[in-house]
């Protein structure tokens, strides 16, 4: 029913609107999400100047909350589905959020074109659920042609210094760090993504613990050393361990 009622309201608005008053409806309630409550910690841990980074920014309602939280600095949201993009876009606009810089491509461990899909459930369009395409996908939807870049390639954050990073590119967070790899080791930002149980989860782990990192989650309002064998979130915090 909730998929129908979606899709209903795509072709009655077009998808360019529900998208943009989707994201907007997001930004009025996010904060009465209590499954956002990690993200919010997230948002706390930086100060006015920082410079933060959004990849995945979807239709940029986490951007708005970033932006808010360092007025005196810079988001740099990334984010490859055009009609996502074109969101973002309008939601900078309205709310004047000009401390956001909108990169439209993907980000992974090479520069290339790569074919992204966004799902569809029943007739509904899944912007939220769009990833990168592997050789066994057999999934129904919209398919894109979109740009790959490494972060260490991004000749505009060559002289930033990047005090956090909110991750969210469904199951190719490893991609991302692994061409991210120099930029994470040189700045240390603080980390917000969540990893799915399975092997992207692992490699990220390795790799941030090789560059220093602690992983954590968020219990009560404090952050704890993840234990595998105790907590079962699917949100992490990766923390430089000399912080």
């Amino acid at each position: 029913m909730k998929d129908r009622i979606i899709y209903l309201l795509q072709r009655v608005l077009g998808f360019g609107n529900y998208l943009f008053l989707f994201s907007w409806y997001k930004i009025l309630t996010l904060k009465k999400d209590t499954r956002e409550n990690d993200f919010f910690y997230f948002v706390e841990q930086l100060n006015d100047k920082d410079t933060v980074l959004d990849i995945g920014a979807n239709i940029g309602f986490m951007s708005f909350f970033l932006a808010k939280k360092v007025k005196g600095g810079k988001v740099y949201s990334f984010e490859p589905i055009p009609e996502n993009i074109n969101t973002v876009l309008r939601i900078k606009k309205f709310f004047k959020l000009e401390n956001v810089q909108v990169q439209d491509y993907a980000l992974g461990d090479e520069s290339k074109m790569l074919t992204m899909i966004m799902p569809l459930i029943g007739k509904a369009k899944k912007q939220g659920l769009s990833h990168v395409v592997d050789e066994n996908n057999t999934e129904k939807g919209l398919q894109f042609s979109v740009e790959q870049n490494r972060l260490d390639d991004i000749k505009l954050l060559k002289n930033q210094r990047i005090q956090g990073i909110k991750i969210d590119v469904e199951n190719f967070e490893y991609q991302v760090f692994k061409g991210g790899f120099e930029l994470i080791k040189s700045n240390k930002p603080i980390i917000y993504c969540e990893l799915w149980d399975n092997e992207n989860r692992t490699k990220c782990f390795n790799l941030l613990g090789d560059l220093g990192y602690q992983t954590k989650v968020l219990i009560n309002g404090n952050l704890h050393l993840h234990d595998p064998k105790v907590h079962t979130t699917q949100n992490f915090f990766f923390v430089p361990k000399e912080v």
